[in-house]
């Protein structure tokens, strides 16, 4: 570790009355070293490596702010020598108590290069990921299997088998979907890359199954090693359920071989208040990519379950920010999303994103095939900048006229 190595947290600090600078002082000492003033001057030296530093303090306080609307931005850097290379330590080190104290929300953390290099972040990330695929020119399409709990293994392929008709790159599990007697982790992925190669001879395409990795935590890695030896190429994880930390030893064990999916569930606890939690860039995005994430699923700006649009692109923009020098996490939009919305997506992610979609692909008037159809003709479309009604009237299109019919579109 090099001398003076340090990883700065940047907060947003909502208080009616607080002397800002004063309390940036307060958390930079009291998280660290505890106390300051106090100490004896021979001790201060011996203590100075692991003092916080106040790096700056932005206050926004017009004369005329309302209650609640006076607040600043504050700077800490953290050495280093102060916590072990992993991300619990850190967390706790920076917001763990300080979480509880007041109207705080952590926005962001900016990594020293020693504590990045622990970190290998994604094993596949975009471009490993488009390789797998063999797709380089466009979106990718991922479809969400529905209505999953209950099912029999014979349900389940089926419904795998009508949504890989449709020209889905990647089928992921319900996060709710966890080891049960009808459909368990092994029979279910056998069934379903059985599923998986049928629809392949007949598409030509190939896809990823994202199998949903439950259970104790100490079991994790033997689960998904078991997935990966039936036969999964890719793994769903609920990170914030069990832990960074958790995400980091799967994604960074040699013989988890396959790409991981980092699904958002929980989060809603985390990054929605202006006042408190942790930002949504910095918890869905920046560590969910260096704890090694493949591909990271957050809420859309367009769908059911909406995260403002200025802050879903903040979240793709950690996903993929050079600054990380780590491989870039493929970027998620998810929820509520139909063939009506792929232009807006296209028109704020670009290319590097994937298209997710549950009830815009089952809920097709046409069927779930169709459906699939519908994503990748909407695609084709918004990449040609052709207005999604001009396609849809193009012989070979119903299923993306039918959509629209359906669901509307917007440009």
């Amino acid at each position: 570790m090099s001398n003076g190595a340090v990883c700065i947290a940047t907060y947003r600090l909502h208080d009616d009355k607080a002397d800002f600078q004063k309390k940036a002082l307060g958390i930079a000492v009291g998280l660290t070293v505890g106390s300051w003033t106090e100490l004896p001057e021979a001790r201060k030296a011996e203590m100075e490596k692991h003092l916080g530093r106040v790096v700056s303090v932005e206050a926004h306080e017009p004369a005329d702010a309302a209650p609640g609307e006076r607040y600043a931005d504050i700077r800490i850097a953290y050495p280093d020598i102060n916590f072990s290379r992993d991300l619990p330590a850190l967390l706790v080190t920076v917001f763990g108590k300080l979480s509880m104290d007041g109207k705080i929300k952590l926005l962001d953390l900016d990594f020293s290069s020693d504590f990045v290099s622990a970190f290998p972040g994604p094993k596949f990330g975009i471009s490993g990921i488009r390789d797998l695929l063999g797709v380089y020119e466009r979106p990718l399409l991922m479809s969400i299997f529905k209505s999953v709990i209950g099912h029999d293994l014979h349900n389940l392929r089926d419904q795998f088998y009508k949504q890989a008709l449709g020209g889905v790159d990647l089928i992921k599990d319900d996060e709710i979907l966890f080891e049960n007697p009808l459909t368990p982790l092994e029979k279910r992925v056998e069934a379903c890359m059985e599923a998986a190669r049928q629809a392949e001879a007949e598409t030509g395409q190939k896809l990823l199954y994202a199998v949903n990795l439950t259970g104790p935590t100490s079991k994790l890695a033997s689960q998904a090693k078991r997935a990966i030896a039936a036969g999964a190429n890719a793994l769903l994880f609920n990170v914030l359920a069990y832990g960074y930390d958790v995400l980091h030893e799967l994604s960074s064990d040699p013989e988890i071989s396959v790409p991981i999916a980092a699904h958002p569930a929980m989060a809603g606890a985390l990054y929605p208040s202006p006042h408190y939690g942790i930002a949504a860039p910095l918890l869905l995005g920046k560590l969910m990519r260096l704890a090694g994430a493949d591909l990271a699923l957050f809420p859309s700006p367009y769908g059911s379950v909406v995260m403002p649009r200025e802050e879903n692109l903040a979240v793709q923009a950690a996903l993929i920010d050079a600054a990380l020098p780590v491989r870039t996490s493929f970027p998620v939009p998810s929820a509520g999303i139909h063939p009506g919305l792929v232009p807006l997506i296209l028109r704020d992610f670009g290319t590097e994103v994937v298209v997710n979609a549950g009830g815009g692909i089952h809920g097709h008037p046409m069927g779930t095939a169709a459906g699939g159809h519908a994503f990748r003709q909407a695609m084709a479309a918004a990449g040609a900048g052709v207005p999604l009604p001009d396609a849809a009237a193009q012989p070979g299109n119903e299923a993306l006229k039918a959509a629209i019919e359906l669901w509307g579109y917007k440009q």
